[in-house]
């Protein structure tokens, strides 16, 4: 497992954030989507879960469903794509390693951001949040925000600020601020526009008198510590500008993975609900080994559309695995422990499975009698490395690897090519 990487004292922290993702990852291969209104949806085309700017001063929310939005797509001139995971995932690896390129300390924190250790004076550091802005801007496409700062929290808030304030050019730092008009801005803002402090949370503040980020900042940590938690008395000593947020070199749930999704179409029978199970075992056998974990206990679960009260089900099993693993053929046996409790004609609109007791690999070599022929033969990183380079349909594991494609998978009727990772998706550029 990862430890946090230790950083000077002396240096500070950059937050690099990409603009609007989703949007700005679609407008990379189709520049006529610049200056529109453009909204990303959700899985099954549900809801808009990315809004670009002029997307958002239309008055459009985040969670707008869709079926709200489609009437007025020709008076609005509004753009709307399917969740292109492929294309954002690619363009996410591109814009981090670049970002690696400017510091040997990186966090990445999501699909979007990431912390960055950095050194130099106020001019340097300036530049080099320039440079970083101008980097993924010119080399992959997309704009991105950069806020610096002594510490995680700190940096979050100067990069949310770069984004508010065009006169930062999209890069600033907290210490370059003069004092009054950063105290200033920590007024204005409420506490729950703060890293960390969610909207419950700051019903609970603002009973103790504590509304805006500055109320907060000026807040007793060890009264806060008291009152709430060792995580808030953190908050408070970072926005006081002490660092108490080491920077950690992955982000990894180590408790649990979840593979759970809905379906475009219902599944109505066992062996469907059958190759669901060998799909997700199989997902969750690559994302153990890549990050050499093994789970000893797996839960699987479905479930009918709480909508329709005369047809329910929700079955679920959990299974203790022989001793920690993460062979897919295991893995696809336990999830297989759901199958008979499927009632054949009902219509299960989701289903998933869960991996928990997660254990580092190779701490303790299995006896003979108890090894998994697939496992010691890496059988898990095998299918996942074909898949990446041929694609998820080249290969599968059994029923998961069933040429075609299940009618269950997820509804992207809005979907754009995926550009960086299918070969018969690739842009075509002619000259004239």
């Amino acid at each position: 497992m990862s430890k946090p990487a230790t950083m000077p004292r002396t240096q500070e922290i950059a937050h690099v954030d990409v603009n609007c993702f989703y949007a700005s990852a679609e407008r990379i291969f189709d520049p006529s989507l610049e200056g529109r209104p453009v909204v990303v949806l959700s899985n099954n085309d549900g809801c808009a879960v990315t809004r670009s700017d002029e997307a958002k001063a239309l008055g459009i929310v985040l969670g707008e469903p869709w079926f709200k939005l489609a009437p007025r797509v020709r008076e609005w001139g509004l753009q709307a794509r399917s969740s292109n995971y492929e294309l954002y995932g690619s363009i996410s690896a591109r814009v981090m390693e670049l970002l690696a390129r400017y510091s040997a300390w990186q966090e990445v924190y999501s699909i979007d951001e990431c912390f960055l250790g950095v050194k130099g004076d106020g001019g340097d550091l300036l530049a080099l949040g320039r440079a970083m802005r101008e980097a993924c801007r010119s080399h992959v496409g997309v704009p991105v925000c950069v806020g610096i700062a002594p510490t995680k929290t700190l940096a979050k808030l100067a990069n949310k600020w770069a984004k508010k304030n065009k006169a930062f050019g999209g890069v600033c730092r907290w210490e370059s601020v003069p004092v009054a008009e950063r105290e200033a801005l920590m007024a204005r803002l409420p506490v729950n526009e703060i890293w960390g402090v969610a909207t419950r949370l700051s019903k609970r503040l603002a009973a103790i008198g504590i509304y805006s980020i500055m109320d907060l900042a000026r807040a007793d940590p060890i009264r806060m510590r008291d009152k709430f938690s060792v995580v808030m008395m953190r908050t408070v000593l970072e926005l006081q500008g002490t660092p108490c947020i080491p920077m950690e070199e992955e982000r990894v749930g180590r408790d649990q993975l979840i593979f759970s999704r809905s379906f475009s179409t219902p599944i109505r029978t066992a062996g469907a609900m059958r190759q669901v199970m060998s799909v997700y075992a199989q997902q969750a056998s690559a994302r153990l080994a890549k990050h050499r974990l093994q789970a000893k206990v797996l839960t699987a679960f479905a479930a009918t559309s709480y909508s329709n009260p005369a047809d329910t089900s929700y079955p679920s099993v959990v299974v203790p695995l022989p001793m920690p693993t993460a062979d897919p053929v295991i893995l696809s046996r336990a999830a297989h422990a759901l199958v008979p409790r499927i009632y054949e004609g009902l219509k299960y609109v989701r289903a998933g499975i869960m991996v928990t007791d997660l254990r580092p690999s190779g701490n303790q070599p299995p006896l003979q009698l108890f090894e998994n022929a697939h496992e010691e033969r890496h059988i898990g990183p095998l299918i996942e490395e074909v898949a990446k380079k041929y694609g998820r349909e080249s290969i599968g594991l059994g029923v998961a690897g069933l040429k075609g494609g299940p009618d269950w998978s997820m509804k992207r009727e809005m979907l754009s090519p995926r550009y960086t990772t299918e070969w018969a998706e690739l842009p075509i550029v002619k000259a004239a």
